[in-house]
């Protein structure tokens, strides 16, 4: 149990500007009592014919500015950790060099902050854990199986994060890692990607979250040869790290969330039972 109980209730975000997604979930939490949402779910619709999410940046800019301030990591580093889309572009398409790149390059993304890589990184962990044909690489376990064959269980479609015999740990405080699993549902209109967390900082990481997660959506739905439609982000602890809310820092980043949320507010808390018809859907 969080040492802080959560004071804000199940809150569900359905947007199709990622910018606006987070951005309501910031306000939600700035305006109401305590610091937690549990649980968050996102989900994002809005996305380009390449893939790339629909952004803000109004938003954007101002949630860099506070980072940086704060002397935080920006919102295209986080992201990176969970898909390194400067590698992607340097591929030109071809994933296999892609995977190679990321592999080779590692052991410098992890010596540039042992402490905070020491454990790994998300998308590192992704390509090196899985069936022993795919020398550990899930993804290209998904798509080999995808492209392979008919008529594949959807929960095939899967890769995990967490491993119980590395992460199981009785340390106060783990960093990583926070995002559990991610999930691929190929329908006849696209692809939705669900992301499952149990913890996550608001202000720090959630943003880069959610753009990497619709980075490494975009990636996938491109190798499957289909559109990228859906994100859903399920954070069973969204914190609002240990920043007080009345830090004036928060100001400028308050004023410009609420500039894109002037229309009726949409992030409405939502009750135990739609919680499950949303887990149920994404499961």
């Amino acid at each position: 149990m969080s040492k802080h109980a959560s004071a804000i209730k199940p809150l569900l975000v359905d947007e199709r500007n990622l910018s606006h997604a987070w951005a309501r979930a910031f306000l939600h939490v700035t305006e109401h009592p305590g610091k937690e949402i549990s649980p968050l779910i996102i989900s994002v619709t809005g996305f380009e014919d390449d893939g790339a999410a629909i952004e803000d940046e109004r938003v954007r800019g101002a949630l860099e500015k506070a980072l940086s301030v704060k002397g935080k990591r920006n919102i295209e580093d986080v992201a990176f950790t969970i898909f390194p889309q400067r590698l992607w572009k340097m591929a030109q398409g071809d994933r296999a060099k892609l995977f190679d790149m990321y592999k080779n390059a590692f052991p410098r993304y992890q010596a540039m902050n042992k402490s905070a890589n020491r454990r790994g990184l998300y998308f590192q962990r992704l390509i090196t854990q899985g069936p022993d044909q795919c020398q550990g690489n899930q993804l290209e376990w998904i798509l080999s199986q995808f492209g392979g064959r008919q008529g594949v269980r959807d929960s095939m479609f899967q890769a995990s994060i967490f491993d119980p015999a590395r992460d199981h740990v009785a340390d106060a405080q783990l960093q990583f890692p926070c995002l559990q699993h991610v999930s691929f549902q190929p329908t006849e209109e696209g692809l939705v990607v669900n992301a499952f967390y149990a913890t996550q900082k608001l202000f720090t990481k959630a943003y880069g979250n959610y753009l990497g997660l619709a980075q490494l959506g975009a990636f996938m739905a491109h190798e499957m040869k289909k559109k990228l439609i859906r994100l859903n982000v399920f954070v069973g602890v969204e914190k609002f790290d240990e920043y007080p809310k009345s830090d004036a820092i928060f100001q400028p980043l308050v004023e410009a969330a609420r500039a894109c949320c002037v229309d009726e507010f949409t992030a409405v808390p939502v009750s135990a039972k739609e919680i499950a018809s949303v887990v149920e859907t994404a499961a």
